[in-house]
């Protein structure tokens, strides 16, 4: 059985890098395994997957190991049983399973890469930025929710 890996698309490499907090860099995440799965996470929000066409070589694919040790396990075995709406796609037995599941996280990840290059485009702080852009997504589920009716005072 191979280790998988996850790999970055070739045209956010230098973009995921900007988002890591080592080398004097400021980036809001400490690994590249945080980015993804944030990014993972975003691309499933706005229900967005988008294929790997050329893999990135800095930073190189990242072992599912990685990942793993993060607790991010569970993150890509939800979105695989979302995705077919099947657990079977859990099974350690099936061949292709993990590089299924892998592949759909790379997919969402990809996705959510590219929705946040376009939302931190120009910012100078990305923190901030990605606090605003949490917040917003916040208030909007807040305000979904429980919206103040007038009617109920009539």
């Amino acid at each position: 059985m191979s280790i998988h890996r996850v790999r970055i698309a070739r045209d956010k490499g230098e973009f995921v890098q900007s988002l890591v907090n080592f080398n004097q860099g400021i980036g809001p995440f400490q690994t590249y395994a945080d980015v993804i799965a944030f990014a993972a996470a975003l691309g499933v929000r706005y229900q967005e997957r988008l294929a790997i066409e050329n893999v990135a070589k800095e930073p190189s694919p990242i072992n599912l190991e990685i990942f793993i040790s993060r607790g991010y396990d569970t993150l890509i075995k939800l979105l695989a049983v979302n995705e077919f709406q099947d657990t079977k796609i859990l099974s350690p037995h099936g061949v292709d399973s993990e590089a299924l599941r892998v592949t759909i996280f790379e997919e969402y990840a990809n996705a959510g890469l590219a929705r946040l290059e376009r939302e931190l485009r120009g910012a100078v702080d990305y923190t901030e930025r990605l606090l605003l852009i949490i917040s917003q997504e916040r208030f909007r589920e807040i305000t979904a929710t429980t919206e103040f009716d007038l009617g109920r005072f009539l």
